[in-house]
């Protein structure tokens, strides 16, 4: 079984000790003096084999830093890695191709197609791109993601959790080298939330997969392995091994410090 070390010593024996990072990255919407400034000149590393949480207040970038490491957004100005390869001036259909072969996403939003059964959605990108899935890869996070009985359910037979836990299959199935998790838990209730998170650390833990996922709740961050803070599109303190009284506080702390 690859655990998290592994991962991370054979990314280091590949050069590539981090599975994304950033230098200099910079975001603007719009020109001149109407310009908004999302990503301030960000440098940001984003470990192997690790579980990160991106925390900030509204506005602060989150979803922008997110966005552009996966090569969803454009950038103004700075460099961004997906392993060794520099992902800024690829062309949009190199985008798209990497983007289907090496990340994979989960959103608030589910995204599964009513009328497709559960593996069939779970296995949906791949079956666009023309390859086939590794049975056993696929099967063991199906097993991990407690989803055995469920694989013929439609999404409309599925609760909130279990739909979402089909997108978190999804998001596994092609053995990514990177999942983005943009607020995963947001439409769930606060049961299914955690069994949400439950899955995301255990793909990291048991799968050796590698999860950057945006939220705004401590107690989800509290499940991750180092909390970034965003603060008007700037990482301004990181957190590791976090509980969710002290990202709270945190969080506090900050809010403290932009209304004074």
């Amino acid at each position: 079984m690859s655990t998290p070390a592994a991962a991370q010593a054979d990314s280091v024996a590949d050069g590539a000790p981090f599975a994304a990072r950033a230098t200099g990255l910079t975001k603007a919407y719009g020109s001149g003096e109407t310009a908004v400034i999302a990503l301030d000149a960000v440098d940001v590393e984003i470990a192997r084999g690790r579980f990160t949480a991106v925390m900030g207040p509204s506005g602060s970038g989150k979803s922008t830093l997110m966005h552009c490491l996966a090569g969803l957004d454009s950038v103004s100005a700075g460099q961004v890695w997906l392993g060794t390869t520099q992902i800024t001036g690829l062309s949009e259909r190199e985008l798209t191709r990497l983007r289907r072969d090496r990340v994979g996403f989960m959103f608030q939003s589910f995204n599964l197609l009513p009328t497709l059964n559960a593996l069939e959605n779970i296995t949906l990108p791949m079956d666009i791109a023309g390859r086939k899935a590794d049975k056993e890869w696929l099967d063991r996070v199906i097993d991990t993601l407690g989803l055995g009985d469920r694989l013929t359910h439609r999404p409309a037979q599925l609760s909130g959790g279990q739909q979402q836990r089909v997108a978190c299959a999804r998001a596994l199935a092609s053995r990514p080298e990177l999942i983005f998790a943009d607020e995963p838990t947001g439409n769930l209730d606060s049961r299914s939330g955690l069994e949400v998170l439950s899955f995301l650390r255990e793909a990291v833990d048991a799968l050796g997969q590698t999860v950057v996922m945006v939220t705004h709740d401590p107690g989800a961050a509290a499940h991750s392995d180092l909390v970034l803070f965003l603060g008007d599109g700037r990482i301004v303190d990181e957190m590791p091994d976090p509980t969710a009284e002290a990202v709270l506080e945190r969080m506090k702390r900050f809010d403290g410090i932009r209304k004074s």
